[in-house]
């Protein structure tokens, strides 16, 4: 499979395709301005501790408060699964989810478990990680357990843990790169072993420790002298990132149109990876990059709630705040022997876009997929195993349950930052969210209520009733015998305005004025 990752840097905006095989699996948009912090380390102060929760707000200067678990707080002797996880390692959006070992931290003999409140205090001041950006209405999510990556390693000053990639499989060089690092290491710092150091030597790996020591050093240097809150080491921007995460480990070439970026992307390698500099291409045709690879088209058919199929089926995606609901569909595709092949046939295509769009789209949290119900068993779990082969491509970590007695499946998806939709997309101002308008028949008896309940006060003989163009329609053409009706009521004439500047759901009733 070749991949090859697509840049559009602009002043206000970037975007980072990666592409499988030509075709878009996954979208990364930073925007100037945003609240992409994930990455970042700030000193922050604690601004509220949370005995009911077990955790604690802190301010980091951003508009909202982050948020800290008790098992996140150095000290609290809590096992740390995954505490080193793909958004502290590699930044948000561009980590390399199944790269790093998780931690399992060793409760020393005789020693418990902490609570928040036994370990920090209101006004205290924090060195904190940003393990994962604000999304929505929730603050970032912070861990007091640093990491710092660097090309071949993950450097994790406040743990003793050598972990290794788990997509290095081989046991030999496993154990080589344990026993190397445990020799080379100063101090009782902790690290992982990235994919790229596979058959890196000594010397290599010598270099990137002192390259991190030195970069930790200066975190904390800063760190004294810097005011309350404040940012003391930033993150990679989104290209670089994208360089070090996949360009390093997945990708073969990597395409870009803006010469500062390309000049840049050069620079980053130089220090890191000079080899790879042949994998990056300028492109300067005056075709917009993303228009030359078709990816503007696949770009808003993932900000679509409907999606078709090829056999005439579609999948429908509804995105609540606390989950994401997908319906299997056999739409048009009727198939040519039985109902349950049809239905099979339609949920394995189906099993195949979802996965697709799920990765695509960037959906993170509670996923509940309701395929179309069969019959045998055996189909049923045809359907489930297909879809978590499908699941394997993606980086993101997920969990899937067996298909239930109803035809749904329930899982999981690593939650890192915002989905596509809630990136590139806004409330509708129309419907205020809701997804749906008031239908144009509603709209004509809400206009007959209000007209009723107008005229008893006005005196002249004439309405004026401004609408929407398709309501004025309306209400000339099918609804013309309710305007008749209305006007037998209350005995006023009523004249119709169109307006293209009304929404669809607003009209004005004025009395005429009289000459």
């Amino acid at each position: 499979m070749s991949k090859k990752l697509i840049v559009n840097q602009l002043p206000h905006e970037t975007r980072v395709a990666l592409l499988e095989d030509d075709n878009l699996v996954e979208l990364f948009v930073d925007r100037r301005g945003n609240n992409d912090v994930a990455g970042n380390i700030y000193k922050g102060r604690v601004q509220r501790v949370l005995p009911g929760m077990q955790a604690a707000f802190v301010d980091i200067g951003q508009p909202q408060a982050a948020f800290i678990h008790v098992s996140d707080v150095i000290g609290a002797h809590y096992p740390v699964t995954e505490r080193i996880s793909v958004e502290s390692v590699a930044g948000e959006g561009t980590g390399e989810t199944h790269d790093d070992e998780p931690l399992d931290y060793q409760v020393p003999s005789g020693q418990r478990d902490y609570k928040i409140e036994e370990l920090i205090t209101e006004g205290q001041e924090m060195l904190v990680h940003v393990a994962k950006s604000p999304i929505g209405t929730k603050g970032a999510r912070l861990t007091s357990y640093i990491s710092l990556p660097g090309r071949f390693l993950v450097l994790m000053p406040h743990s003793d843990h050598i972990g290794i990639s788990r997509r290095i499989e081989d046991e030999t060089e496993r154990q080589r790169l344990r026993e190397l690092v445990g020799r080379l290491r100063q101090g009782n710092y902790g690290y992982i072993v990235r994919t790229a150091g596979e058959g890196i030597g000594e010397a290599k790996i010598t270099q990137e420790m002192q390259f991190l020591t030195n970069l930790w050093e200066t975190v904390l240097a800063k760190c004294k002298t810097a005011p309350t809150p404040s940012l003391v080491h930033k993150e990679l921007d989104l290209t670089l990132r994208a360089v070090r995460d996949l360009l390093i480990h997945e990708a073969e070439a990597l395409v870009i149109d803006s010469m500062d970026g390309y000049q840049s992307i050069l620079d980053f390698l130089d220090t890191f990876m000079p080899t790879l500099k042949d994998s990056v291409e300028l492109h300067t045709s005056t075709e917009p990059i993303f228009d030359a690879f078709n990816l503007e088209g696949d770009i808003s058919r993932a900000l679509k709630r409907k999606i078709w199929l090829k056999s005439g089926g579609y999948i429908v995606i509804e995105q609540t705040e606390a989950l994401v609901a997908i319906d299997v569909n056999t739409g048009r595709y009727v198939g040519k022997h039985n109902v349950e092949e049809t239905i099979l046939k339609t949920n394995l295509e189906a099993v195949k876009e979802i996965a697709y769009q799920i990765r695509l789209r960037d959906i993170g949290g509670i996923i509940v997929i309701d395929f179309i119900d069969m019959q045998k068993k055996s189909n049923q779990e045809r359907v489930f195993s297909a879809l978590r082969e499908a699941l394997q491509k993606d980086r993101s970590k997920t969990h899937v349950l067996p298909m239930s007695e109803m035809g749904l499946i329930q899982m999981t998806r690593k939650r890192v930052r915002q989905s596509i939709t809630d990136t590139l997309c806004e409330p509708c101002f129309y419907c205020d969210g809701e997804g749906f308008l008031v239908s144009r028949k509603t709209v004509c008896n809400n206009i007959y209520r209000e007209i009723i309940r107008e005229a008893a006060d006005m005196l002249g003989d004439q309405f004026t009733l401004k609408v929407n163009p398709a309501i004025a329609d309306l209400l000339h053409g099918e609804e013309r015998e309710l305007v008749d009706a209305l006007e037998k009521t209350i005995d006023k004439q009523i004249v119709v305005y169109p307006n293209s500047h009304f929404h669809l759901e607003e009209f004005e009733v004025r009395e005429a004025l009289s000459h």
